[in-house]
């Protein structure tokens, strides 16, 4: 009887098709699909979910805007996706949609449920509404008000940025507050539910201590989505629908609940820090609810962000992953996707940095160390390489060099740190770089007393490119391939169970002529080239452009003129990155009467300390702890008074008073303000 492999179930959130998804949407696929092919790698039994939510006000609005019904749209938007997530080859086994049939009966049963044991109860809501974010915010959430002329409350936006409006209708209501404290004791006994751990402070400080309020959880006013058992004028809101997805995709709640009794609990659901809190306070609550274990782990992503701030259409500052596949390969933009994200951290996309990485680490690195042992393997030994001999280098510490990097490869990508993973890759790319510079295969070559030695360091380097493309298949889908393939080392095994660097065939003939795998890119051109693709087209032409811009210049001479401040353009103040943060604490600098030091949580899992010059304002600082504020987060760190500062706070100032800026609760640290 063959041994029982571990399981492992791994999901990515699933996507909102109200637009086409760039590579910031897609970095989470490709995170979630290298995590289920390492597993896969290392013996798992891997079940890897992804899918699209499909219901609610926005697809609705949006279906009708363009002239379809709901279904029609969703059904094209989701087959765009899927022909993604084949281009990126995804190997996620199974694709949910929130429309699916066996999903809409799952979630009915699971409502009625929650309604025969008193979790939910029926009233009344009146709040603000975000259609574009699919949620109710409270006054005191909202980032921004909008008053009428008698101070009266009109509307205002979501700290999304998006506009709300005032919504009053029946709805069921989660006894969310019943467990609250339940929800705070799990966080303690589970240190590790939610990753990084930055992220429990967030939901602690921001939505647990203040009072977890109940969450109405169906609206009246639209109909697209799944109907209230028994009461059909209400449709299920979007989170117990969508969240439900990760049970209702292995069969809970139908006839055949086979996968779910053998996946779930979930190992990993990987999301985008945005959703954090829904997946971490509401999605637990309601499987608590329903008698079911929690996932084991929850990590909240950052964002992939541009130099000017989250990615965003209106921006014209979005690159789309399909781009980026036809020009520069599949494997290049896997690779940098991973590359360029710290676990927990917003990663910055820039074409100057995709074009550094496929120069520098794919060509110059890796596909130069291939390219130079295949050209040297045919030159000095007929294309022929022998497993083991006698002879050895002063130099021979690759062996030792390739079991670190696994050790710390796998290391790394248990902890779903691909970064590092990578990097670990590399210290191994590096050293077999060194090491032909140490041993000069091209002077022993000279010298017949060292061809064993010669043969043992072209031996070595083969060994250690086979290394490398076992590691690296989790990332790149062609490259090991490729690699095996040049050096004749095809049906050799690359499972990452046990991989060892002498498991090694007893000879092997490398090709006639080695093909670089990642040719090497002209800087100037391929910047442009992705620039090019990043750019909004809102130029205009001919006269109508310069009359455009006459009427902006003689506007800001206007203004200048009725200000007394000099303007500047809208690119110019881009540059400056504003964030929340939240003062964690506050003291004195010592031997500075004006200076006082803060250290805040700005997303970070190190966080940040800034200095300000308002101690005369503020002589007991402590009153700041736990305010949230807007900081400068991109300012030169500079040194004062042998402490650092990293970054500015702002305040405001009216006759001589200054008073610290606080925004909303409700805002998360390390948000972008736009």
């Amino acid at each position: 009887m063959a041994e029982q492999k571990p399981t492992y179930y791994i999901t990515t959130p699933i996507y909102y098709p109200s637009g086409k998804l760039h590579i910031g949407n897609t970095y989470t696929t490709v995170a979630c699909d290298a995590e289920a092919r390492y597993k896969r790698l290392m013996g798992y039994d891997v079940f890897y979910l992804t899918g699209t939510d499909e219901h609610g006000l926005k697809i609705e609005q949006k279906a009708e805007k363009l002239g379809k019904q709901p279904q029609e749209y969703v059904d094209e938007m989701a087959a765009g996706i899927k022909k993604l997530w084949k281009t990126m080859e995804i190997t996620n086994d199974k694709f949910i949609r929130t429309t699916d049939d066996y999903h809409e009966k799952a979630v009915q049963k699971i409502f009625q449920k929650f309604i025969d044991q008193g979790d939910i109860y029926k009233g009344k809501y009146k709040g603000w509404y975000s259609v574009d974010d699919e949620e109710y915010f409270t006054e005191s959430q909202l980032a921004e008000v909008y008053r009428d002329d008698d101070g009266n409350v009109i509307g205002g936006k979501a700290p999304s940025g998006h506009e709300v409006q005032l919504v009053e209708e029946e709805s069921y209501f989660f006894k969310m507050s019943k467990y609250s404290d339940w929800l705070m004791n799990y966080y303690k006994e589970h240190p590790d539910f939610i990753e990084p751990h930055t992220r429990v402070n967030e939901m602690v400080n921001n939505f647990l201590k203040p009072g977890l309020e109940d969450l109405a959880v169906t609206r009246t006013s639209f109909n697209w989505g799944v109907k209230v058992p028994n009461d059909l004028k209400h449709v299920v809101y979007v989170w117990i629908d969508a969240l439900s997805n990760y049970i209702t995709a292995l069969g809970y709640g139908s006839d055949d609940d086979s996968l779910f009794k053998k996946y779930w609990p979930a190992d990993v659901h990987m999301v985008g820090k945005e959703i954090v809190r829904f997946h971490t306070i509401y999605w637990p609550i309601m499987l608590h609810a329903l008698g079911l274990p929690l996932p084991k782990h929850v990590i909240g992503h950052g964002w992939l962000t541009m130099k000017d701030g989250k990615m965003s259409k209106s921006k014209g500052n979005v690159i789309y992953p399909e781009t980026l596949v036809d020009r520069y390969g599949l494997d290049a933009t896997r690779y940098y996707l991973l590359k360029a994200m710290p676990f927990g951290n917003d990663g910055v996309f820039s074409p100057e940095d995709f074009v550094d990485k496929v120069n520098y680490d794919l060509a110059n690195d890796l596909g130069n160390l291939l390219n130079r042992t295949v050209a040297m393997i045919n030159k000095y030994q007929d294309g022929k390489l022998v497993a083991q001999n006698d002879a050895t280098t002063e130099y021979d510490d690759l062996e030792q060099t390739a079991a670190n990097a696994i050790a710390e490869f796998k290391a790394e990508m248990d902890r779903v740190h691909f970064a590092d993973a990578l990097s670990a890759v590399w210290k191994l790319v590096a050293r077999a770089n060194k090491y032909i510079d140490e041993t000069e295969p091209w002077v022993l070559a000279k010298d017949e007393s060292k061809k064993a030695e010669l043969s043992d360091v072209m031996t070595h380097l083969a060994k250690s490119l086979r290394i490398i493309a076992a590691l690296i298949q989790p990332v790149m889908t062609h490259a090991p391939k490729e690699i095996v393939t040049q050096l004749g080392l095809e049906g050799t095994n690359l499972e990452l169970t046990d991989l060892q660097f002498n498991d090694f065939p007893e000879t092997a003939q490398v090709v006639a002529k080695g093909t670089p795998i990642f040719p090497r890119l002209d800087v100037k051109k391929e910047v442009e080239f992705i620039k090019s693709q990043m750019s909004a087209n809102q130029k205009q032409k001919g006269r109508k452009a310069m009359e455009q811009a006459k009427k902006e210049a003689q506007k800001t001479m206007s203004e200048e003129e009725t200000t007394g401040k000099k303007q500047i353009r809208i690119d110019v103040f881009d540059k400056v990155e504003l964030k929340v943060a939240q003062i964690t604490s506050a003291d004195h600098v010592e031997g500075a009467d004006k200076l006082l030091k803060f250290h805040m949580d700005d997303g970070t899992e190190d966080g940040r300390q800034i200095l300000s010059g308002i101690a005369e304002w503020y002589p007991d600082p402590s009153v700041l702890v736990g305010k949230k504020v807007l900081i400068v987060a991109n300012l030169k760190p500079r040194k004062m008074r042998g402490e650092v500062s990293q970054g500015m706070l702002l305040s405001a100032e009216k006759d001589g008073n200054v008073t610290v800026v606080t925004v909303p609760d409700s805002l998360v640290p390390g948000m972008g303000v736009e």
